[in-house]
C-alpha cells in the first residue's frame, strides 16, 4: 500500500520532490484547493504528476456515512484504504451572523473532533469505541485528511481555520509520532495554517507520554480526561489508571509547558449516581489546587447496552456552581448531536451491525 501524500510535512516533501519549489505548489493544491487527483494539479508538469501518482496515494479516506444533527453537528464515518473505519465529528460552535443588509458579519465557528487510532487500547468502561478493541494507529496523513475531507465536503475555505481537538477514536499519546507530525502539518503556513494554539490534545492520562509531548514543546493545548477524583473509581472507569494513577497525571500536568494565558482543560464526564455528588466536587477542587485549570463538565451520552445514566440538569448545575464558588473555572458542555450517534464509536458500531 502506497503512503498518502498527506503524511508529509512541507520540509519532508521538499526532500522527496525535485525541484523543491514544487512541494509548495503541491501543498497549495492539497490544502487550499482540496484536489482529489494528482492530475488536477494543473501547474505541475505531467511527468511529475505521473511520478506522484506512482509513489503516493492522494485519497486515504472515503466517506461511508454522515449523520446530521438539528444543532448543526455532523458526524462522519470514514473508511480507510484497508477497509477499517474511523469517526470524525464537526461541531458548529457559532452560527453565521448577517447584518440588516444581508451582509455576512462573521463566519460560523467550528471545532472538529478527530481520531488518531482505529479503536483504542485504553478500554474505558463508558466508551463504545472500547467495544471494538484496538486495531492500529493512524498515519499522520490519515489524521490530517479528516480535516481536509470535511472542509471539502462542507465547502469551508482553507483560511477558515477553526479548532481541532484530538478527542475522537483512540488515545492520541499512544500514537505520539503520527500525532506530532499531524500537528506540524496542520500548522504549516503553506497549508491549512491552523496554529498549535488552536489544537488541543485530549488524553486519558498517560503521564510518561504527557512528559514526552511536553518535551517536544509543540505549543498545543492539553486536555485531561479525568472523570474521577479517586483511583478506585477511576480504575473502574479507566483501567489504564492502574499504570498511570491520578497523582502521576497531576505531576505531569504541572510539568507541562503551556502558555501562561492558557489553562489546562480537565474533562469530567458526569455519570448519574457515580461521580456527580458534592463530595466528588470537593475532592476535585483539592486535586486541582495550584493548577491553572478549567473543568469541562460533560453529560454522559447514553447508548444502547450501557449501564451508566445521564445526570439531571440540577445535579450538573449544583456540581458546576460548587467548583466556581471555590475558585475553579468550570463550564457545562451542552451536549451536541444527541439526536444522532454522537457518542464516540456509535456510528461505527451501528454500521458494522447493519
Amino acid at each position: 500500500m502506497r503512503p498518502t501524500i498527506y503524511d508529509y510535512t512541507l520540509e519532508e516533501l521538499k526532500s522527496l520532490v525535485k525541484p523543491a519549489f514544487r512541494a509548495k505548489q503541491i501543498y497549495s493544491w492539497l490544502y487550499h484547493n482540496y484536489v482529489t487527483t494528482f492530475n488536477d494539479m494543473q501547474n505541475i508538469p505531467k511527468t511529475l504528476r505521473a511520478e506522484l501518482n506512482e509513489k503516493f496515494e492522494i485519497s486515504p479516506l472515503k466517506i461511508v456515512r454522515t449523520q446530521f444533527s438539528d444543532d448543526g453537528t455532523i458526524k462522519y464515518l470514514f473508511e480507510l484504504q484497508d477497509g477499517h473505519t474511523i469517526e470524525t465529528v464537526l461541531l458548529k460552535m457559532k452560527d453565521e451572523k448577517y447584518n440588516e443588509e444581508g451582509e455576512l458579519v462573521h463566519h460560523a465557528k467550528y471545532t472538529v473532533c478527530i481520531s488518531t487510532q482505529v479503536g483504542c487500547k485504553v478500554g474505558c468502561s463508558f466508551c463504545l469505541t472500547a467495544k471494538g478493541g484496538f486495531i492500529r494507529d493512524l498515519s499522520a496523513g490519515e489524521i490530517v485528511a479528516q480535516i481536509v475531507y470535511i472542509k471539502r465536503d462542507r465547502k469551508i475555505e482553507h483560511n477558515r481555520r477553526g479548532n481541532i481537538v484530538y478527542m475522537g477514536m483512540g488515545e492520541p499519546l499512544d500514537n505520539l509520532t503520527s500525532l506530532a507530525s499531524a500537528i506540524e502539518i496542520f500548522a504549516e503556513n503553506e497549508g491549512l495554517a491552523i496554529s498549535p494554539k488552536r489544537q488541543t490534545v485530549s488524553t486519558s492520562g498517560l503521564s510518561v507520554k504527557i512528559d514526552k509531548l511536553g518535551e517536544m514543546d509543540l505549543g498545543v493545548n492539553l486536555a485531561i480526561s479525568l472523570h474521577a477524583v479517586d483511583d478506585t473509581l477511576r480504575e473502574e472507569l479507566i483501567p489504564m489508571n492502574k499504570a498511570y494513577n491520578i497523582a502521576s497525571i497531576m505531576d505531569a500536568v504541572r510539568r507541562f509547558p503551556i502558555d501562561k494565558r492558557k489553562r489546562v482543560m480537565f474533562e469530567y464526564l458526569v455519570i448519574d449516581n457515580v461521580n456527580d455528588d458534592l463530595a466528588s466536587a470537593k475532592k476535585l477542587v483539592k486535586l486541582l489546587h495550584g493548577i491553572n485549570a478549567k473543568v469541562n463538565l460533560i453529560y454522559f451520552n447514553p447508548y444502547e447496552g450501557s449501564s451508566y445514566g445521564r445526570p439531571s440538569d440540577a445535579k450538573m448545575e449544583k456540581f458546576c456552581d460548587y467548583l466556581i464558588n471555590h475558585g475553579i473555572l468550570s463550564t457545562i458542555r451542552q451536549s451536541k448531536g444527541i439526536d444522532i450517534s454522537a457518542a464516540c464509536g456509535q456510528l461505527r458500531e451501528q454500521t458494522k451491525e447493519s
